[in-house]
């Protein structure tokens, strides 16, 4: 498959109701798969919702990775032979994580754990991430997976670039405040790095925060495929080329007007970027 047509599912979740969301996602991703879409993601927190108040409230409502709503997304997945990618809290011993899930034909493939936590909603009391980013290869597209505030911090996605990522997804929820993070930074992302780039935002009001929607496709250059301008729940869709991301080289005339903003790095210039913050970040919540 030289391209692959996607869709970014900007949908309203209920709060601490992950049998009703997980329903309106495999409808959601049903009518995705009839429309074409190989690769269906969906908002961070989707089987959970964002806005809980206090840590217990998120452990009551994390699950297993993998776990409930990975086998019921994974029917979905074998039944049309496509993959989705998902957001919820995911419980691990006495920890809990914001997390995204990976499914695919063949089921449950991977989790991804928000590393950057902001201090509100539910990330005032998850644990930041634990594991090295990561690329993962669906047959032909290659890619990696951000939360939210991980877009914040450009390091993320070139990264995730240099291991190999055509396109990174970056479920979220983002509210009022957050405007400038969802018209602004996918497509710098995108632009900075050559790749395709997926925001994924949610929509609908919960906990006091009203979700602003605002998804967008952005392509390797830095334009828009397709960009919801409301806040109500809505599919994308978008036909993305693996092969003119991995082409870092953009030439504009030959030998006159050439840039290569990942393979033209200088990484021996960069070591401010090692020195941990003092004192280092461990997360908002304190055991």
């Amino acid at each position: 498959m030289s391209t692959w047509k996607v869709a970014a599912v900007q949908m309203d979740p209920r709060l601490a109701d992950a049998e009703a969301n997980r329903s309106t996602i495999r409808r959601l991703l049903g009518e995705a798969a009839d429309n074409g879409a190989k690769l269906v993601v969906f908002p961070e927190c989707a089987i959970t919702g964002y806005g809980l108040l206090d840590r217990n409230a998120a452990l009551n409502v994390a699950e297993t990775l993998p776990g409930p709503s990975t086998a019921a997304i994974a029917e979905i997945c074998a039944a049309r032979g496509i993959w989705c990618v998902f957001g919820l809290l995911e419980k691990a011993d006495d920890r809990v994580f914001n997390s995204c899930a990976l499914v695919g034909p063949m089921g449950y493939v991977a989790s991804y754990r928000k590393v950057h936590l902001p201090c509100v909603g539910t990330d005032r009391f998850t644990d930041p991430g634990d594991r090295p980013f990561d690329v993962h290869d669906l047959g032909g597209l290659r890619i990696a997976i951000g939360i939210c505030f991980d877009g914040s911090f450009p390091e993320t996605a070139r990264i995730q670039t240099l291991l190999g990522a055509d396109l990174i997804l970056l479920p979220t929820n983002w509210a009022d405040k957050a405007i400038k993070m969802a018209t602004l930074v996918p497509r710098v992302r995108a632009f900075e790095n050559h790749v395709y780039y997926m925001a994924v935002n949610r929509v609908g009001d919960e906990a006091g925060f009203h979700y602003i929607g605002r998804s967008s496709i952005s392509d390797h250059l830095g334009d828009y495929l397709a960009f919801a301008d409301h806040d109500h729940e809505a599919i994308l869709y978008a036909t993305i080329d693996p092969e003119a991301a991995r082409e870092k080289k953009v030439v504009h005339c030959l030998g006159e007007y050439e840039i290569d903003r990942v393979n033209w790095r200088r990484p021996e210039m960069y070591g401010p970027l090692l020195t941990p913050p003092d004192p280092p970040f461990h997360g908002h919540f304190k055991r």
